[in-house]
């Protein structure tokens, strides 16, 4: 197996072990996001439109407002509106607004986004045991166990974007706060 000095033709040693284990965090998360995101081109959509598909699957019948898509998102969308909007044309949700404050819009997949993930799921629920069957069930819980561990001293591990494509650090320190 090559190591990531020789993946990536470096020829100077990394600067430090923790600079060679984050770099290789972040290339195995590359490699493995560009074959997910392959699979689930095959269906017209991107992996970051499956993984809101997959959430508000989770959030039925009611839906979810911008924001808590936005807070349970895997990777960060800079543009949550648009991604929505995309959606919305695609016709796999629809929106509409609250009746008591009309600023929030309540997004809901439909029944052509729910049987898109049901063609999609054979698929997808075998991809993570393609990619990853080859390690057993102790190297999978000490691989999640460090993930975890290396998370932990990111400052931001899922500070939410608004659907302005602000960050919504003040929500989120007022939303901290009330559930103290």
């Amino acid at each position: 197996m090559a190591g990531l000095k020789l993946e990536i033709a470096q020829e100077l040693p990394f600067s430090s072990v923790e600079e060679e284990a984050l770099l290789n965090v972040m290339r195995t998360a590359d490699c493995l996001h560009r074959v997910f995101h392959l699979k689930t081109r095959n269906w017209g959509v991107t992996s970051t439109q499956y993984n809101v598909l997959r959430i508000l699957r989770g959030a039925q019948p009611h839906g979810l407002t911008c924001s808590a898509i936005g807070d349970r998102m895997i990777t960060a969308e800079p543009d949550t509106t648009r991604l929505l909007s995309r959606l919305k044309t695609l016709k796999f949700v629809r929106q509409q607004r609250d009746r008591h404050d009309r600023r929030v819009v309540w997004t809901q997949i439909t029944e052509t986004g729910l049987q898109l993930l049901k063609e999609m799921d054979p698929l997808i629920q075998q991809l993570p045991i393609d990619l990853l069957g080859h390690l057993d069930r102790a190297e999978l819980a000490k691989l999640i166990h460090l993930l975890e561990l290396a998370r932990s001293r990111a400052d931001d591990t899922q500070v939410p974007v608004s659907c302005s494509g602000e960050r919504c650090i003040e929500e989120r320190s007022e939303t901290d706060e009330k559930h103290k």
